[in-house]
């Protein structure tokens, strides 16, 4: 369950979680956390993933929770997928308020640069930064005409961390430099941009994927991941979710431009 009561925080908003399906697993994912917040702080919201049936589900849980919620199939990586969620928010809700883009994949590929493959490297790319970077393009324009949104980017520690799975690593950061110049371009339009960076996370891709990966048991590897946390122990879905909430909100309404780590002082360590 999320912390604390929410109710009213985002009372009235329209809003577009990218990646709001849950990847199987005993834990909640960061956007389907988020989606369900969003919507019991009083957002409508439109829960897009690539999996239709995985965004049916996010969207069937915050119905019978009394939310508002519609699911939408859409590959982010392409363009006309990108492109067709500005017309399916509009016709669900209405005008977006805000876009959260949390589409994120490891590759199996990945690594660091001398194993790292081509295709790898290209997929990894094109979802982690030109997806955000096509979704935001397709509703931005609707936000600056009304002059007013926010965006929020999920990136990740490894934007400023690692050297072991470069194209990840590669494609945060580029996120985070599409926050700031996003940040940068609309402020005068009151679009506000920011992005947060989780760090070690027990979400279901995290765990599932990394234990398949490496071969080992996701008790095992739970273990591993929170000795490496300065505060002990992982985040989860939920600490995104609250942190994406306050940058949406109207609480963050002069925060612009800021990369937030959520990472239990991951990157405190790191400097």
């Amino acid at each position: 369950m999320s912390l604390g009561d929410v109710t009213g925080r985002l009372a009235g908003k329209v809003a577009v979680v990218t990646g709001a399906g849950q990847t199987p697993g005993e834990t909640i994912g960061n956007g389907k956390a988020i989606a369900l917040l969003f919507a019991r702080a009083g957002a409508s919201v439109l829960c897009v993933d690539r999996d239709a049936a995985r965004a049916e589900a996010t969207a069937s849980e915050i119905l019978g929770e009394g939310g508002t919620a519609q699911a939408f199939a859409a590959d982010v990586s392409q363009t006309d997928g990108a492109a067709s969620i500005a017309g399916a928010v509009e016709a669900a809700f209405g005008p977006p308020d805000i876009l959260v883009n949390n589409v994120g994949i490891g590759d199996a590929g990945d690594g660091p640069p001398h194993k790292l493959t081509e295709a790898a490297y290209d997929r990894t790319l094109q979802v982690n930064l030109k997806g955000a970077w096509m979704v935001t393009k397709a509703l931005l324009p609707g936000m600056r005409e009304r002059g007013a949104g926010s965006i929020v980017n999920i990136s990740s520690l490894a934007s400023i961390a690692g050297g072991f799975q470069m194209a990840y690593e590669v494609s945060k950061a580029g996120l985070n430099r599409m926050t700031l110049s996003v940040a940068t371009s609309c402020a005068s339009r009151g679009v506000r941009c920011n992005a947060i960076t989780p760090g070690l996370m027990d979400t279901p891709m995290a765990i599932r994927g990394i234990a398949a990966m490496r071969g080992v048991p996701e008790e095992e590897l739970r273990k591993e991941r929170s000795a490496r946390v300065p505060m002990g122990f992982m985040g989860s879905g939920w600490d995104t979710a609250h942190a994406a909430l306050f940058l949406a909100s109207d609480e963050a309404r002069f925060i612009t431009g800021a990369i937030l780590p959520v990472d239990g002082g991951g990157s405190a360590r790191i400097g």
